[in-house]
């Protein structure tokens, strides 16, 4: 990534004091960071004045784009009336009040209470304490494990790292928060194609396969042991895996089993990104509780919460006395207000809808013209969300040598032409504001293909050091050369 030039001031400044996110910091202190100076609908603008076509929404929760005056009046009018108390100590706000029910109406009828956090990351802790409290006070504390997936991603302090199944931050942050364990994730690209175990190696097979891995984990760790399975509707930051059409059902029939709480993490998936106000409702899920968060406010302000089942806050509520657990910001009265908005623009605009009947099925068919291109192995999408697996060999689907890191390349050159586009591995997404139109749909495809077409080209040069099978490399001269005479 070239550093802004208008921009260096802040660069430096920025490379001196700030550590960043999920960030090399070496690496970034030697190339600098892009310094954004201002947003506008789908878009945001660099301080080269680069104007780029966010296709990640920020991170996932951008919903309603950059500019909605309406957010930015109901900040200022809750900051005059009251910018701050907390909901300790039997008390309670307007904003938070009037949120907790706006919630609770929109979502599934067996869920009547929301408990307020300020991320996803800390709606995650949360959860996790109110499952094992659950279970204490119904006199069965030795229900202690949580059932997650690999590569599933539910945040990043120690609980939330814990949970998700992503083995670098298991790494990292160790030991784990204990009483959590991992089953194989419903990944039909990366996974499924090859697996031992498939005769007829379809998609549904593997999806069922996957539900089994569910049953065999409880089974060895005694269903009187395990407290609840946790899982994302579509894991997001994993790389957009949609998981086959037969794994929801049959993790249903395995949960149907067992006396054990369904957890839906409805942190990326929620508030409209698949066609419905939760991914839970996508795949006719029952969930007992649904860590929220990010589109909650559109991005604008940090709020999050657990949308808890009546089964769970019952007994919480009539058995529970105390429950040790909150924030500082819990309910903060600014960041409802504006999540109250949000909520209120959504169902005016009636953006939900147009996502499920009409934004999502035209980027599908926009997007899957990707997958005629010689890196793609895949192109899939969901709602506003897609995903392309990057090939070294399109017939056979093989991956590029991890250290070419080919998806850093894409994705910095996505930036350098004008679209943000994300990279998990070699595996490119996107999850656009679900204000987006037709006309920025078409575009966002078309610097796709024209970031993949440099990606291609820089691969078949050797400018990037890369070495594709012998397949791919045959297929990529060509595609190169007849760019060159295009052009």
């Amino acid at each position: 990534m070239s550093a802004n030039e208008n921009g260096a001031p802040l660069q430096a400044l920025d490379t001196r004091h700030h550590l960043h996110p999920f960030t090399d910091f070496k690496q970034l202190g030697e190339q600098g960071s892009r310094i954004i100076t201002g947003g506008s609908g789908v878009y945001i603008e660099d301080a080269d004045g680069q104007r780029i076509l966010d296709g990640m929404a920020g991170l996932w929760c951008v919903n309603l784009g950059y500019d909605q005056p309406e957010l930015v009046a109901a900040a200022s009018q809750q900051m005059t009336q009251l910018p701050y108390y907390n909901t300790f100590f039997k008390t309670a706000h307007p904003p938070a009040i009037e949120l907790a029910a706006e919630l609770c109406r929109l979502a599934p009828k067996h869920i009547n209470h929301v408990f307020f956090t300020g991320s996803g990351s800390e709606a995650n802790d949360s959860m996790l304490r109110m499952v094992r409290r659950f279970w204490a006070l119904k006199g069965q504390p030795e229900k202690q494990w949580i059932i997650a997936r690999e590569n599933g991603y539910h945040g990043s302090t120690v609980a939330g790292m814990s949970l998700g199944g992503m083995a670098p931050m298991h790494a990292q942050g160790g030991p784990c928060v204990p009483g959590i364990t991992h089953i194989r994730q419903p990944y039909w690209f990366a996974e499924g194609r090859e697996t031992p175990e498939l005769e007829t190696r379809s998609r549904d097979d593997f999806g069922r396969l996957c539900a089994e891995a569910l049953d065999t984990r409880i089974q060895e760790l005694g269903p009187d042991n395990v407290a609840a399975f946790l899982a994302e509707p579509v894991q997001g930051a994993g790389g957009a895996i949609m998981p086959p059409d037969s794994y929801w059902p049959a993790i249903k029939a395995v949960l149907a089993k067992y006396d054990i709480l369904l957890v839906v993490d409805e942190v990326i998936c929620g508030f409209g990104r698949l066609g419905e106000w939760f991914g839970s409702q996508h795949y006719d899920l029952k969930p007992d509780l649904m860590p929220i968060a990010k589109g909650l406010s559109s991005g604008y302000l940090p709020i999050g919460g657990v949308l808890v089942g009546d089964r769970v806050a019952e007994t919480l509520i009539e058995e529970g006395g105390e429950f040790f657990h909150g924030f500082t910001y819990s309910g903060h009265p600014v960041c409802a207000a504006v999540a109250l908005k949000t909520l209120e623009i959504m169902q005016r605009e009636d953006i939900v809808t147009r996502v499920r009947d009409d934004l999502g099925p035209y980027l599908a068919r926009r997007w899957a013209t990707l997958e005629d291109h010689p890196l793609v192995g895949e192109a899939r999408s969901l709602g506003l969300m897609g995903a392309l697996e990057l090939v070294a060999d399109k017939a056979s689907g093989e991956r590029f040598e991890a250290s070419l890191a080919v998806g850093n390349l894409c994705r910095d050159i996505c930036f350098e032409t004008g679209l943000v586009m994300r990279s998990v591995g070699d595996t490119m997404i996107i999850s656009p504001p679900l204000v987006i139109t037709h006309e920025q749909i078409d575009a966002l495809v078309s610097l796709a293909l024209a970031a993949l077409d440099e990606t291609a080209r820089q691969l078949a040069t050797g400018g990037h050091g890369a070495a594709p099978s012998a397949t791919s490399s045959s297929l990529l001269s060509q595609h190169s050369s007849s760019l060159t005479s295009e052009s």
